[in-house]
Order: structure tokens, then C-alpha cells, then sequence
């Protein structure tokens, strides 16, 4: 028996369109506080938010407490406590090309779930609202924590050793993290092979690519003699330069350095006046040795 083929009404055979993410490279551009929501994303182990809804949104979901987070337990999306309290995760595990309408959809069906209940988020949620829909313009104030606690309601049975458990081991994955006072979206942090410092860099890839390439040229980069010029990520359409430092340096220590190279960082960004054959080569040196984050 022969295969009939199934046609549309015009008498052409149907095909199955598949739908292509579109990728968006700065998914956090317009947002307050740009770099700090790359930092949550990319950097930071254990850190929080609140965040400020629009009004005209925030009538429609009542008066909920709403908390980006770095992550959820069992790297949930989203969750929504006992207490009404929404948590967001900012490292989610799926994710489409739009970073910023992935975690505005974790929101809204966090808000949409029942308190205590689990909440349903598509790994590819399609068009919608994303976070610069959902927000205010107030800006990201960071909280960095030292623990996970923050996950549980108060009326969490701490007592449980399952409990108990999971959060021992939860901690145990946190490395030593500081914000520095000097530098938006710059942070301290010790992991066990290295003490790094890590700035996320808000202007454009290229400006921001040209400044550090003038300071690498002139050898002006180091934060201090000792420290050393590890590379850079590229996340988000953001640059994120990494210095190691020795071992024992404390975050409060990096403060008077960073400082000192931010105002060097914000000389070269209005420098007008084409590389030199030096700085060229640093530009290309720093290029060559980008790790891209997406």
C-alpha cells in the first residue's frame, strides 16, 4: 500500500518550522546595576537582591517579596516559599538565547505558583516580558552571604538531618567572596587554587577593550607589583578583567589599589587618540587570551 501525503489546504505539503532561539549578547543592558547582575550570574556563589517590581505590574501580583538569588537548591529556576517569599535564581540550568526574558519567566511562575508549592518553568519559555519589563529603575543593591540560609523559611525544620545535611554541603561549595567598595560590580574572592579580584566592566566591549589595552601597553594594569594579570571573561556582552594576588591579601587590602586603577581605567576610556604600535599588540595579547561566558 502506497503513502499518502497529508496537504494543507493550498495543496503544499506541510513542514514542521523549528523555532530558533534569538540571541540576545547583552542580555542585562538598560538594567540599573548591569554588572552586578553579570557578577550574580557569572561570579558570586552565594549572593541576593531584592528586587523592586513597576508598579502597574506589582498591583496585578500583590504585595509579594521578590529576591534574585545566585542560586536555588537543586539549582531550581525559581521557588516560592512557605512564607510567600519568591525567590529567582540567576544560574538556572537551561537557558534560550535571551538570559534576561529566561529569568523574567522564572519570576512570573514563581508568582503565579501557590506559597510552599513547586513552581513550573519552561526551559525555553519563547517571547514575553523580560526583567527590564518586570522592574523599576531601583537600583541592584548585592548582598553577599556566607551561607545558604537564606533558603529557608523560619518555620524550616532545622532540625532534620536530611536538612541539615543538604545544607552542609550547600555551604561547603561557597569560596570566600567580598564586594569592594571601590569598584562597582568588583569583587575579592578566594577559591582554593588562587585569591582573585574581579571587575565586571560596564561600558561596550570595544571601549572597554581599547582602555585596557592602553594601560597594558604602558604597563599600567597590575593592581600592585606583586599581582599579576590573569586574562579576561567575556560574559554577557560584558569584559571582566581577573587579577591573581598572593595568597594572604584580604579584600580590604585590594581596596586602595583597585581604586588607583579604576581612575587609571577611567583616564584611558577618554583617550581619543589611536593605539600605539604597544598598545596595539597588548590589545591583541588581551584578545588572544578572552574566555567567553554565555
Amino acid at each position: 500500500m502506497s503513502k499518502r501525503r497529508k496537504h494543507s489546504a493550498s495543496g503544499a505539503t506541510p513542514r514542521k518550522t523549528k523555532i530558533r532561539d534569538v540571541f540576545v549578547a547583552r542580555p542585562f543592558e538598560g538594567l540599573p546595576g548591569e554588572g552586578d547582575w553579570v557578577a550574580m550570574r557569572e561570579l558570586l556563589p552565594a549572593a541576593t537582591a531584592p528586587l523592586s517590581l513597576k508598579p502597574e505590574f506589582a498591583e496585578q501580583v500583590g504585595d509579594r517579596e521578590v529576591v534574585l538569588t545566585t542560586v536555588l537548591p537543586l539549582a531550581w529556576p525559581a521557588m516560592s516559599r512557605t512564607d510567600d517569599k519568591v525567590f529567582v535564581a540567576m544560574q538556572r540550568q537551561f537557558q534560550s538565547g535571551d538570559v534576561s526574558r529566561d529569568i523574567a519567566a522564572s519570576l512570573l511562575a514563581a508568582l503565579a505558583a501557590a506559597p510552599g508549592r513547586p513552581v513550573a518553568v519552561p526551559a525555553r519559555p519563547g517571547p514575553g516580558p523580560r526583567m527590564q519589563d518586570l522592574l523599576s529603575d531601583a537600583p541592584l543593591e548585592v548582598t553577599v552571604h556566607d551561607t545558604f540560609d537564606y533558603w529557608l523559611a523560619p518555620d524550616a525544620d532545622t532540625e532534620n538531618p536530611q536538612i541539615g545535611a543538604s545544607m552542609e554541603r550547600a555551604n561547603a561549595s561557597i569560596y570566600p567572596t567580598s564586594p569592594l567598595a571601590s569598584a562597582d560590580a568588583g569583587y575579592w574572592c578566594r577559591t582554593p587554587e588562587h585569591v582573585h579580584v574581579r571587575i565586571v566592566m560596564p561600558q561596550d566591549e570595544d571601549s572597554a577593550l581599547d582602555a585596557l589595552a592602553r594601560l597594558r601597553g604602558d604597563d599600567r594594569l597590575k593592581l600592585t607589583e606583586a599581582s599579576k594579570f590573569a586574562g579576561m571573561f567575556r560574559a554577557h556582552g560584558l569584559l571582566v578583567p581577573v587579577w591573581d594576588l598572593a595568597p594572604d591579601v584580604t579584600a580590604e587590602e585590594c581596596e586602595s589599589p583597585v581604586a588607583e586603577f579604576m581612575k587609571r581605567y577611567a583616564e584611558a576610556l577618554t583617550e581619543t587618540a589611536p593605539l600605539t604600535s604597544a598598545q596595539r599588540r597588548a590589545r591583541d595579547g588581551l584578545v588572544g587570551r578572552q574566555l567567553t561566558l554565555r
